[in-house]
């Protein structure tokens, strides 16, 4: 097929006017869903009707079968089925009067190989296809296993005018954008599926003004939004003018279409739009991303809501909003699960977060399955102390009560465990890590505490839950505490979280040595016995449900440690 495609692409140059001055270019940044063909093609169709006064439009990387497509694109009938929608897809397009052409990210076949593409879509047909040169395969990225190299791929040129074609990780290194420009290209238009992580607008934006400085032409960055398993994306498409200006930013997070002026001056293509919606960075930007990845999540794989172990502490109440703010409080159940041990201002400060919420809280004490267990258990027991055995039975029968609820109704369990935790094993497997999403999976107990300040003074953009104060203070400044035995704190157990971040963003995040830590000051025992905590617990987190990736390494897709290792950085 790609033989007849190179002749469209013939054809559609001799078709089209030899030159133009001025163009109305529009940014279709779309919320895709990884293998939902029809519903993909459905709104990018509808975009294109909308950019009726458009004379081009722009889509994100593989918006037609969504990004990443992982192993699924190694499918022979999904491959197929990809080919057929892109041609359905420019014939719907064909037989509407003045639709812009367009420019939509698909796989594409070539005999045997798979290539991450864009298509160019105009007079009812694919006219021209241009494939990703660099295939990124570190941190959450594995496209070079599953996609072919294109060739370092030359200007397309529309009505006069020549337009390169990068593809997200071809604007990364200066290769392609460099072979572009000395080959031609008058404006840049660069497809994207970059997810996001906290502050990446900025590197963006200074990467293209890098690669517009170096080649001197203005380039449209066009990025997808909406969560895909793990990863999310902040959308945030924007321009860069060729001094590199910015004349547009996009908005985060949610669907648009936006249509940018441009012409042609002795100097090159000028954008000259003034829109500049505002950045979500930081804490801000964290919050968005946890709402509209469990959003998707949800809502894509068609559970009717979840289901969240409400204990009165922070972790749980910053779940709760979050799932509230993200899909609305009628689709969220809460449930209190009593000890022996749970303090009345757990209990009240639980049934406080749910009223706040507006979400239906159950009670269901736990009393009588820890007295079956102790009556079981008791004749194999007998003459060993009460220990962290008798604790991880409490939370196992309340993840146990959890799930017989989510089989039931239907409800996904949301689990509540930090990054602090779930890095150290501060968590019982089959116990409060038992579940299908966790939100807070990525974030660090002190970012923990920012967050639940902040929701509490702010409602973010498109939000479905209540306005402000949401969660009660004594949640957010009593000490944390699982509440499995009398007075325990979590500093019982744990250095304190301003300590165990630091020692943990470090070893996690820049793959740092102890040795440094200690010269940076920090006491070596502590260290030690963090980092021993952390290597040991990787089996759990093998076993723990996926949750939205917000830092530079994740556990999952950007951190892949073995399991079995005997490294320690301070041995010897």
């Amino acid at each position: 097929m790609i033989e007849d495609r190179n002749e469209a692409e013939t054809q559609g140059i001799d078709r089209q006017s030899i030159s133009a001055d001025r163009l109305i270019i529009a940014i279709g940044q779309i919320n895709p869903a990884v293998g939902d063909l029809d519903q993909n093609s459905d709104s990018i169709f509808d975009l294109c009707c909308q950019a009726r006064d458009a004379d081009l439009i722009v889509f994100p990387e593989l918006a037609l079968v969504g990004y990443p497509p992982e192993d699924l694109i190694l499918k022979p009938a999904f491959q197929q089925a990809a080919e057929k929608a892109l041609t359905r897809l420019a014939k719907r397009l064909g037989e509407v009067p003045d639709v812009p052409a367009a420019l939509v990210g698909c796989c594409m076949m070539e005999g045997e190989q798979i290539y991450n593409g864009m298509a160019l879509l105009e007079f009812g047909k694919v006219v021209a296809v241009r494939y990703k040169y660099d295939l990124p395969s570190y941190g959450v990225f594995d496209e070079a296993r599953v996609f072919t190299p294109g060739p370092l791929p030359e200007p397309v040129v529309w009505r006069g005018i020549s337009l390169g074609l990068p593809i997200c990780e071809d604007i990364w290194s200066p290769q392609v954008c460099r072979h572009l420009g000395e080959a031609g290209a008058e404006i840049f238009l660069v497809a994207n599926g970059s997810p996001y992580e906290v502050n990446k607008e900025a590197v963006r934006q200074d990467l293209v003004q890098q690669r517009v400085a170096e080649c001197t032409v203005p380039m449209i960055y066009v990025n997808r939004c909406g969560g895909q398993d793990e990863l999310v994306f902040d959308g945030a498409s924007f321009i860069v003018n060729s001094d590199g200006t910015i004349p547009v930013q996009m908005s985060h997070w949610s669907e648009g279409l936006t249509r940018t002026s441009w012409s042609r001056s002795r100097n090159g293509w000028v954008c000259a739009e003034d829109i500049r919606q505002p950045m979500q960075t930081g804490i801000v930007g964290i919050y968005h991303a946890m709402m509209v990845g469990l959003r998707d999540y949800v809502n894509r794989n068609h559970f009717p809501g979840v289901i969240i172990g409400l204990s009165g502490g922070v972790d749980s109440a910053l779940s709760a909003a979050v799932a509230v703010d993200a899909i609305g409080p009628d689709r969220v159940q809460c449930v209190m699960m009593p000890s022996c041990y749970t303090s009345k201002d757990s209990l009240d400060d639980a049934a406080d977060c749910a009223r706040r919420l507006g979400v239906d809280l159950k009670t269901i004490a736990i009393g009588p399955a820890m007295d079956a267990f102790d009556t079981m258990l008791g004749p194999v027991f007998e003459g060993y102390a009460s220990d962290i055995t008798e604790e991880n039975i409490q939370s196992r029968i309340r993840g146990l009560i959890l799930m017989a609820l989510s089989n039931k109704f239907g409800w996904m369990v949301l689990t509540t465990g930090n990054k602090s935790e779930i890095s150290t094993g501060y968590a019982t497997l089959y116990g409060d890590m038992c579940g299908g999403f966790n939100v807070l999976k990525d974030v660090y107990k002190s970012s923990v505490f920012e967050l639940c300040r902040w929701r509490n003074s702010h409602k973010p953009e498109n939000a479905k839950g209540p306005e402000k104060d949401v969660i009660p203070q004594r949640i957010i400044t009593k000490p944390p505490s699982a509440e499995l035995r009398p007075g325990q704190k979590d500093e019982d157990s744990l250095p304190p979280y301003k300590v165990l971040d630091a020692i943990l963003m470090a070893l996690v995040e820049a793959e740092e040595d102890g040795r440094a830590l200690v010269e940076r000051g920090f006491d070596p025992e502590v260290v030690t016995r963090v980092e021993q905590l952390l290597y040991i617990s990787e089996y759990k987190r093998r076993q723990a449900p996926p949750g939205v990736k917000i830092s530079k390494r994740n556990f999952g897709r950007d951190r892949r440690y073995p399991i079995t290792h005997g490294f320690r950085s301070l041995n010897g």
